[in-house]
């Protein structure tokens, strides 16, 4: 679960090593009058601001960007019952139209993906869990 200024990996080859989350996309704020945060799981998109660069980055520190989630630590449960979690959260650094800013992804990626139609995603990724 990933809500307003959780910290991420980053783990693409776009330059940017550590991102802050700003905001969740596509998530309801409400439930029953109560007022909740909204959360973000495996691919979702959330704006991100850029803390850590390389000198080489190719984006701009000081703009919101957008990325997806593809690793959490809270457990995301799969239809056949069983969960999946990982160690760290991570992102990969995203478009406007919804592509890849890097090259590469480096670690493991959940299978969640898939059905949200990220294909170019997975298929940068040298692991599907």
């Amino acid at each position: 679960m990933i809500q307003q200024e959780s910290m991420l990996n980053i783990a693409d080859n776009s330059g940017v090593k550590t991102a802050l989350c700003i905001k969740v996309l596509g998530r309801g704020s409400s439930r029953r009058g109560k007022k909740v945060r909204p959360t973000a799981g495996v691919g979702d998109i959330v704006c991100v601001a850029i803390k850590k660069h390389l000198p080489n980055c190719q984006l701009d520190k000081k703009k919101v960007h957008r990325c997806l989630i593809i690793r959490t630590k809270y457990p995301v449960k799969r239809k056949d019952g069983s969960y999946v979690k990982f160690d760290s959260n991570a992102a990969v650094m995203i478009d406007a139209d919804g592509n890849p800013v890097g090259t590469r992804v480096f670690g493991a990626v959940a299978r969640e993906l898939r059905e949200k139609n990220h294909m170019k995603i997975i298929s940068l990724a040298s692991e599907v869990v």
